[in-house]
């Protein structure tokens, strides 16, 4: 069948379904010759009609359109663009590479062969396949979503495929949108308030290939070089190759909003999948390779590597820039997203000459634009080329990933001398990071690990890093993770480390969730999952990195813990306010915080020696009740004073030297203070 065809129209970019037919528009401002290739379905080896765009008739400023009729959803195309190849000048057009669109709604990769896409050869049998989907007509059944307020969000980090993955899931679609349909009431029980997931954007799991020492296939597991970024990844879906991905996504965000979840997604806009100069032609590669990436001064052949994976996007030229917004508006607007965490988020700081800017224009539209004014901003405030930029990332909405609590909380707890006054900064809202010009502890996001170095377990069951199975040697991944094997490297039957073990993922949960900052938890971690000490395991699509879900009967007391954990924090105004401490005084004479050390008022800041600490929150609110904390991280039971209140009386409310933490009912403090066992931390409460 060949389709009748007349102009079209320059916007909107991508495959615009309307009732006759589709119109497509592409970008290209140095091509000169450009082929839309039409394939009745997406897995056709072959297309049933190639679509010459005339330079005049078909070519508006820098735009390229045609109007095809009778073409509907489910269909399959793609593009051919020639124009000058010389790639010491950064042109790298190559007619023989079929492309796809970059503002594509689904991807086919059937035939998808990464390295037939490099070189200069046809790839027309091994190519990616664009798919024409109509997203028009989805019942989104009254979907609201929870805009739960930015002081009451508990992040859940999450990796798709590998939370139902394993066998232990028992999910009917492991490993798909719809496996983590089945597992919300986990999540919901657990409490948390968002989830933020790994990339679901289209990646190629090839990019990363070969076999690890063992014998695993190693693959592109984490997902962090897009290819498609308004489509959802085919693998995550049940029915990729019919241009489901829409749907299918949707269908997660529906049932997660349902369930008052929030979806953040982890997006990637400092590079994209097609690599180095030697990488595969995906799509902006051919389409304008000058404009879409940083190239090196001198040599144009060759990329910038500001992020470490091989190119960096020039997300501040104009076109560019568009490109990201109008991503980011598709995803709010169309797929009811809730927010997004830039990953290396300071490269979208750099002008087009490469050097930070000063309000560079990507980050203010996102700022002020009143599409994303509900829209929850998190970013990595850093880059792999030195710019870091924590506490100090432009704009005044943005919250920033804050590895300064990471590290500080883990020095503290496990037992490092002097790091009692950095662990109280962290606790207070990290001040000296956010106290300035209109900030606060919400521009923070805490985290006591993440999907990038060691699982909560593994920091407290591992004093190095062990990453031979990624292959490289062990040469990969953080050296320093201010972790303490509680005295056994990894796996031990040793009853007297378990249980050391145990009382500290604890204690780190308890500083997370009692800090301000906005906190953010780990998938597994509630139930202590390991990854045997590998604190890079982007490579491993493997049990090494799915979630157990027999974890969770084996290790409930850790869940019970953690779910009553985030309840308390909830429940407690003071630890999760949006303001910074002021030494204000309630009612009953207590500040909003008063530091002490084992006697009250005495936090010994000067102390180097020093590895406890101990803080009193006087509730501000009718409803806030008064709270004490006790910290000792020495090797010996140390008593601490307690503030003696009129008219009240602490009760103890957790101690995670316990066998079970959280106390029921109410266990009255009668004394002036109260003895704290080595590597704890206890909770009074006074109302």
């Amino acid at each position: 069948m060949k389709y009748t065809t007349n102009t079209g129209t320059a916007h909107p970019l991508g495959a615009t379904v309307k009732s006759q037919g589709v119109n497509f528009s592409i970008f290209s401002q140095d091509g000169n010759d450009v082929e839309l290739l039409l394939f009745d379905h997406p897995e056709d080896a072959t297309p049933s009609q190639v679509i010459y765009l005339d330079p005049i008739d078909n070519h508006t400023f820098h735009f390229w359109h045609v109007f095809v009729e009778g073409v509907k959803p489910g269909m399959g195309y793609g593009y051919r663009i020639g124009g000058e190849y010389n790639p010491a000048n950064g042109f790298r057009f190559n007619r023989n590479k079929v492309i796809v669109d970059p503002y594509a709604k689904g991807l086919n990769t059937t035939y998808w062969n990464r390295a037939d896409a490099c070189g200069t050869e046809d790839n027309l049998h091994t190519s990616m396949r664009s798919i024409v989907v109509d997203y028009s007509n989805y019942d989104w059944e009254g979907d609201k979503a929870p805009e739960t307020p930015i002081e009451k969000t508990v992040v859940y980090e999450m990796h798709v495929g590998g939370f139902t993955l394993d066998k232990s899931s028992g999910v009917k679609a492991p490993g798909t949108f719809a496996g983590l349909i089945e597992k919300i009431p986990y999540l919901v029980k657990l409490g948390v308030t968002a989830v933020e997931l790994l990339p679901v954007f289209q990646f190629d799991p090839e990019e990363v290939s070969g076999v690890s020492p063992d014998g695993q296939k190693l693959s592109n597991y984490w997902g962090y070089s897009t290819l498609g970024f308004f489509t959802p990844h085919s693998d995550y879906c049940t029915n990729p190759s019919i241009g489901k991905h829409i749907e299918e996504f949707r269908d997660l965000v529906k049932a997660l909003h349902h369930a008052g979840l929030e979806v953040i997604l982890d997006v990637v806009f400092n590079h994209s999948g097609e690599g180095n100069h030697e990488g595969p032609a995906v799509h902006f590669r051919n389409l304008d390779n000058r404009i879409y990436y940083f190239l090196s001064y001198g040599n144009e052949e060759y990329y910038e590597n500001y992020s470490g994976c091989g190119n960096t996007i020039n997300c501040n030229e104009p076109v560019v820039k568009k490109f990201i917004i109008d991503c980011l508006e598709f995803w709010v607007k169309e797929m009811h997203v809730d927010g997004f965490r830039f990953d290396e988020g300071s490269i979208m700081s750099r002008g087009e000459d490469g050097a930070p800017m000063e309000h560079p224009p990507v980050i203010w539209e996102l700022e002020l634009s009143d599409t994303f004014a509900n829209t929850k901003l998190f970013t990595e405030a850093w880059d792999a080329a030195g710019l870091y930029q924590v506490g100090r990332f432009p704009g005044y909405r943005w919250s920033e990933w804050n590895g300064k609590f990471r590290d500080d909380i883990r020095n503290f707890v496990k037992g490092t001398p002097g790091f009692h006054g950095a662990a109280a900064t962290r606790i207070a809202g990290s001040g000296d990071l956010y106290f300035h010009d209109r900030h606060s502890p919400m521009n923070g996001v805490n985290f006591i690990s993440c999907h990038d170095g060691f699982t909560a377990m593994d920091t407290v069951s591992y004093n190095e890093k062990h990453n031979w199975a990624n292959g490289e040697g062990n040469q990969d991944g953080m050296n320093e993770n201010f972790s303490w094997n509680c005295g056994v490297e990894g796996d031990t039957d040793n009853e007297e480390v378990l249980a050391l073990r145990s009382k500290q993922i604890k204690n780190l949960f308890t500083l997370l969730l009692i800090s301000k900052g906005i906190p953010m938890i780990l998938m597994g971690d509630e139930v202590g999952r390991t990854q045997h000490g590998n604190n890079n395991a982007y490579c491993h699509n493997n049990e090494l990195s799915w979630f157990n879900w027999n974890d969770v009967t084996e290790n409930k007391d850790l869940l019970d813990f953690v779910s009553k954990l985030i309840k308390f924090r909830l429940k407690h105004g003071s630890l999760s306010s949006k303001q910074f401490f002021t030494g204000e005084m309630n009612s009953r004479g207590l500040r909003d915080i008063e530091w002490h050390g084992c006697a009250l008022n005495g936090p010994g800041w000067d102390n180097v020696d020093s590895k406890l600490l101990a803080f009193t929150i006087g509730g501000m609110q009718e409803k806030d009740s008064d709270l004490h904390v006790m910290m000792n991280f020495d090797s010996t039971a140390l008593g601490f004073e307690i503030p003696q209140i009129n008219d009240g009386q602490w009760t103890l409310t957790m101690d995670t030297s316990l066998a079970k933490p959280f106390v029921s009912g109410k266990v009255k403090i009668s004394e002036d203070h109260y003895i704290v066992n080595p590597y704890s931390i206890v909770i009074l409460t006074l109302k």
